[in-house]
């Protein structure tokens, strides 16, 4: 399923049956929007440990995969509700032009995944923009 957020897009893979382990099984929630100094890429990932995530940028492509793991399941328990996602997740992002994914800085906190994108300094009338700094 692709949706088309803005300029971007937003493609992402739903569960399918039969899935193998570690192959996509869920998308995160996903914030994409554009600030004076670039754009912001906010993922809520609560319950996922930083070294379960794994981003890499092809082109103008920025990927989020990873896991979060199901630990609440067994044999002796009987749902009422259960919403949240677990296994293998995956989110791509296609970056509309202007915006220099090169020099993109992600930071970890309280469950949400921040990656800060700049504005290309060809984008910004020759103005560089300064680098995004981590709180």
């Amino acid at each position: 399923m692709t949706r088309v957020i803005s300029s971007f897009q937003f493609s992402q893979r739903s569960q399918t049956a039969g899935a193998k382990e570690h192959e996509p099984q869920w998308v995160p929630n996903t914030d994409v929007y554009e600030t004076d100094d670039g754009l912001v890429i906010k993922v809520e990932l609560a319950g996922v440990r930083r070294e379960e995530l794994d981003i890499t940028v092809d082109g103008n492509s920025l990927r989020i995969a990873g896991q979060r793991a199901d630990e609440c399941r067994s044999s002796r328990r009987r749902f009422l509700v259960m919403e949240i996602n677990y296994d293998a997740f995956e989110s791509v992002i296609d970056l509309p032009p202007g915006f220099d994914i090169s020099k993109a800085r992600a930071s970890y906190q309280n469950g949400f995944l921040r990656v800060d994108v700049p504005v290309a300094p060809s984008a910004s009338s020759g103005a560089v923009s300064p680098p995004v700094t981590e709180t």
